[in-house]
């Protein structure tokens, strides 16, 4: 019942539409508007087929996400989303990102209250370490639930993964000693992007990661100051320097494609077989 207590008293573009519920033997039924594109999550993290997400197209969702975060934190009782994560933020036709899955939200601390105390619950690697360790939930405590998911999006990677090396298992632990030397940030970025993306704009992004996911709550940005940040880089345009990588890097690949497939043995036609498939990101040890 949470999420129709919340959905029920909240519109926003940037929240998905509740249209009705029906509550019958015991088994309750939630009915939402319908997201053509899924979720974010589906997006990122597909192992086969579909088109990768442009930078654009990331950017956007990260806008329309920090919108909704945004307009909750600034309710007149504020509303404490605590369960920011890629498979939560859903995606219609055009790529507008809308929040879903209300049924951990609490609404904020009233008078001179900085905080909420409450059950830890949740998904372990996006919620913020003071709820982890003490339960409080603070407004800024989605701000570091935030900064998770866009260092999912600008590396395409799980912020937990058993399939990595060990000492990558945990992307925040791993990435963030990293994301601010630009060599190691480039080999950081999701391959899927191909060069295709402003290199100072992924710096500034990997610079609001490291600010909303620092330790002390406090020090962290609010939403309104993400929201504007992203907005500002989501305006800067691929340099001549940028291109010039770009166009590097498609060279590359296709050499590298057409080495592959000279290797490969023929069939019966004299026609190299290549097999489907995509590359997998290659995970340097730092």
């Amino acid at each position: 019942m949470a999420e129709v207590k919340f959905l029920g008293k909240f519109s926003h573009p940037n929240l998905v539409k509740l249209f009705g519920y029906c509550w019958e033997d015991k088994q309750f039924l939630l009915v939402y508007e319908y997201m053509q594109k899924g979720s974010l999550e589906s997006h990122l993290f597909r192992k086969k087929g579909g088109e990768p997400l442009s930078w654009d197209t990331r950017i956007k969702i990260a806008i329309g996400a920090a919108k909704g975060l945004v307009f909750l934190h600034n309710t007149e009782k504020s509303v404490i989303y605590r369960d920011f994560k890629a498979s939560n933020v859903l995606l219609d036709g055009d790529f507008n990102a809308k929040l879903s899955d209300f049924g951990l939200a609490k609404f904020g601390p009233v008078d001179s209250n900085s905080h909420v105390t409450t059950d830890i619950v949740g998904m372990y690697g996006y919620a913020a370490p003071e709820y982890m360790s003490t339960g409080h939930l603070y407004v800024k405590s989605d701000v570091y639930g935030f900064g998770v998911v866009l260092l999912e999006i600008i590396t395409g990677m799980r912020v937990l993964d058993s399939s990595r090396q060990p000492h990558q298992y945990n992307l925040v632990k791993w990435t963030k000693p990293l994301l601010p030397n630009k060599n190691k940030l480039r080999n950081l970025m999701d391959p899927r992007l191909e060069h295709g993306y402003p290199f100072q704009a992924a710096s500034q992004v990997a610079e609001l990661i490291i600010r909303c996911l620092n330790p002390q709550c406090k020090l962290r940005p609010d939403m309104e100051q993400v929201l504007g940040k992203v907005e500002k880089i989501s305006k800067m345009e691929m340099t001549p320097k940028d291109l010039k990588a770009q166009t590097k890097h498609l060279k590359d690949e296709e050499r590298r494609l057409r080495k592959r497939s000279s290797t490969l043995p023929t069939n019966h036609g004299g026609i190299g077989h290549t097999g489907g498939g995509h590359s997998q990101h290659e995970y340097q040890s730092y």
